[in-house]
């Protein structure tokens, strides 16, 4: 697995422990359903990163009794320097964040970040998208294959309607952030 790869696994884990500890096989099913870049990532990637995680006291673990002659299942929680290095990777802002593959788990962690970060995630990817848009566009429309074509124009109107979506993101964000004007009446 690339160090890409197992950094936004990390973050994805971490975000998901925050909300509530969860098993082994909970945070599988989490990662795949809730954040669909790890649909095709087995549990020969996870339980590494759970174990690295760990060693390095970021999360810990706990039996869960199952019942009657099953062996527990083990709880990993988030530990306070778990809260602590999810923040410090949200603050980390590299250009991967805005990518196809790690977007989507930054976008699902926003809750939990600052909103210049939010800002600075949202107009990365928009950027990317517009440069991706900018790419389909410039490949010549003429071809003889029908379904190449309508391939081609369905990923430009993807890219178009996830950039129109970022611009009301980044706006909401903007107002949001912005300082409200002072009321009539009020001091100031």
């Amino acid at each position: 697995m690339g160090a890409r790869r197992t950094r936004v696994l990390e973050l994805a884990v971490l975000g998901l422990l925050y909300e509530t500890p969860l098993h082994g096989y909970g945070l599988r099913k989490r990662l795949n359903s809730e954040l669909g870049v790890f649909r095709a990532f087995s549990y020969g990637s996870l339980y590494p990163c759970l174990k690295e995680m760990l060693r390095q006291g970021h999360i810990s673990q706990h039996p869960e009794e199952t019942g009657f002659g099953r062996r527990p299942r083990i709880v990993y929680r988030l530990t306070e320097a778990g809260h602590e290095h999810l923040h410090g990777m949200l603050a980390d802002v590299t250009p991967a964040a805005c990518d196809d593959e790690c977007f989507g788990v930054y976008f699902a962690l926003f809750g939990h970040a600052r909103s210049d970060l939010r800002l600075r995630i949202l107009h990365g990817r928009r950027d990317r998208l517009l440069s991706r848009l900018e790419e389909l566009r410039s490949r010549p429309s003429h071809t003889a294959d029908d379904y190449l074509r309508e391939l081609r124009r369905h990923g430009a109107e993807s890219v178009e309607r996830e950039i129109h979506w970022l611009d009301e993101l980044i706006a909401r964000e903007q107002r949001s952030a912005a300082p409200s004007p002072p009321q009539p009446g009020s001091p100031g």
